[in-house]
């Protein structure tokens, strides 16, 4: 990756105890190395433009750097210093990109003290720069356009190119995303610091479950000391539809759907034994539960094929333009 100048490794620390207003107290971080050129590997990286989305995103990434004990990468793609034109209307947008990144660290150091934050700067194209990003971090942030109608996303074209091509995790946030809204909710409290996680919700295909969508739903759920729900849906007959299904054979139908989820997830109980799982079966299409329970969710974590080249598929594609949380895009095999 060719790189300009980056802005180089910043921490900031606050007062013992104290409690970051990024929400999480900070834990002890650990040593990463910063090869020159290179982004660190184990990092949480978020992708930097300006807008108000991609500022979102870095936040969120902020706060779930804290909660991993990990290094902040903030990541400025498809950058060229602009000069100076002395014209208003094109001095002020480009002024803005200039100062995007290093005013976005500063705030960050400000509101998370302890937070290890690695600004950098790339010249490469954003969709290459970000793809190479998604596939050294533990998870890559960025920021989609929320369209206020729907309460959902409206994602630019480098964020579907990214997230349907990433080798790593993406998360997607929205602008105006909160902290406290990852919580449950307390009238008389500060939900970002007293109040528990809202749940992890995992869309969950009993027969293509995926090793690494479960390890970092498993993960995402273990780091904010909640729960997580596994929404499924069952796979209707061919004679579906044609006529009143049998009592004793819908019976026979949901018990068969349930025990396979419970068999893909029974490893991940003994593995993450503080996790409490909660196990949902969608009577309606997948999508439409899975958003039902994202309403009440801190994150959602959803799938996507490696292989699939720019598609991805309508329960995901769902997810991305609905939910009205975080939604976590994570690629594994066919």
């Amino acid at each position: 990756m060719r790189s300009l100048p980056s802005v180089g490794t910043m921490r900031s620390a606050g007062p013992p105890g104290s409690t970051p207003p990024c929400g999480h107290r900070s834990p002890r971080v650990r040593l990463y190395v910063h090869a020159e050129g290179c982004i660190m590997r184990k990092t949480v990286t978020a992708g930097i433009d300006g807008s108000a989305e991609s500022n979102a995103a870095a936040r969120w990434a902020a706060r779930e750097a804290i909660l991993r004990g990990a290094p902040l990468t903030l990541l400025q793609a498809g950058y060229e210093p602009t000069p100076r034109t002395h014209l208003p209307e094109i001095d002020v947008p480009a002024e803005r990109v200039n100062r995007a990144l290093d005013h976005m660290a500063r705030r960050l150091l400000a509101d998370c003290p302890g937070l290890q934050i690695v600004p950098r700067r790339t010249a490469e194209a954003p969709v290459t720069a970000l793809l190479a990003a998604a596939e050294t971090s533990v998870v890559l942030a960025m920021g989609s356009r929320g369209f206020s109608s729907l309460a959902g996303f409206m994602i630019g074209s480098v964020t579907l190119d990214v997230t349907a091509q990433a080798r790593g995790p993406v998360v997607l946030v929205r602008a105006g995303e909160r902290a406290e809204e990852e919580h449950a909710h307390a009238p008389t409290t500060s939900a970002s610091e007293r109040t528990a996680f809202r749940p992890v919700v995992l869309g969950l295909d009993p027969e293509h479950p995926g090793e690494e969508l479960l390890s970092f739903a498993f993960e995402a759920a273990k780091v904010r000391a909640t729960s997580l729900t596994a929404v499924y849906a069952r796979k209707l007959p061919a004679w579906h539809g044609y006529g009143p299904t049998p009592t004793a054979e819908a019976d026979t139908l949901r018990n068969e759907t349930r025990l396979s989820p419970a068999a893909v997830l029974h490893a991940w109980r003994e593995k993450y034994p503080d996790v409490s799982v909660t196990e949902r079966l969608a009577e309606e299409r997948a999508a439409h539960g899975l958003l039902l329970a994202a309403e009440n969710a801190s994150l959602v974590v959803v799938g996507h094929r490696v292989g699939t080249g720019t598609r991805i598929g309508p329960v995901t594609h769902a997810m991305i333009h609905h939910a009205a949380c975080p939604v976590a895009v994570v690629p594994h095999p066919l």
